[in-house]
């Protein structure tokens, strides 16, 4: 699962990163408003974690375009303001919770985890099925029938991308980002290549379920 943390203060930007890729969390950082608002509306994270004091565009504003632009990822915003003006605002403006500093690390750890529950992508999240396939996360395996076969991490996550996406098609850049992350040095050829790995489990599975690549474009899952 991937956070987004957008907060202008370096410190403690780094240490929400440090906290949440202890819990399990993959998390990028943006440092001004304009930057995360970039950033959210790429539409690969899972919680964007929003201060309200932000050069170049406030807290709020971001929020709005965000919604304004149709995207609906959970928002936690974080603040020093305690008033209930300000509270009311970001409630109105789209935010799903408010946390004022300074907040306890388990405090925002249960709210990523309410949060995340309230996604309906996400509810039975164990175990996906399409077509003839499934995939069973704990486990870290894809199944057809009785046969079955072990993935690697970044298999399992392109699947599971690809699997919740259905018949929507990914581009190279999406993959990308929601797997390696904005700091990797991945390239495209990293996608094929694990594209690859995935085609041969699907073959060895003698699945129906086809990775079709769209030219120029990305790959998406195909049912004949």
């Amino acid at each position: 699962m991937r956070i987004l943390i957008v907060e202008d203060e370096v410190r403690l930007a780094s240490s929400l990163q440090d906290l949440l890729e202890l819990g399990g969390y993959s998390a990028d950082i943006s440092h001004d408003g304009e930057s995360g608002l970039d950033n959210a509306l790429t539409g690969i994270y899972d919680v964007v974690l929003l201060d309200v004091m932000l050069p170049k565009l406030d807290g709020f504003t971001v929020l709005r375009r965000m919604r304004a632009a149709g995207n609906a990822t959970p928002v936690l915003m974080l603040t020093a303001r305690s008033e209930v003006a300000d509270k009311v605002e970001g409630l109105d403006c789209g935010a799903d919770y408010y946390l004022t500093k300074p907040f306890e690390p388990q405090e925002l750890l249960a709210c990523i985890r309410a949060l995340t529950r309230r996604q309906p992508e996400l509810r039975g999240a164990d175990l996906l099925e399409y077509g003839d396939l499934k995939l069973d996360k704990s486990a870290f395996s894809l199944s057809c029938g009785e046969r079955s076969v072990r993935l690697s991490r970044k298999e399992y996550d392109m699947m599971e991308l690809l699997m919740r996406n259905r018949d929507l098609i990914l581009t190279k850049e999406t993959l990308l980002l929601k797997i390696w992350g904005y700091e990797s040095d991945a390239e495209d050829n990293n996608v094929e290549v694990y594209i690859s790995f995935l085609r041969k489990k699907l073959e060895h599975l003698h699945s129906g379920v086809k990775i079709k690549t769209i030219r120029m474009v990305g790959y998406c899952l195909a049912v004949p």
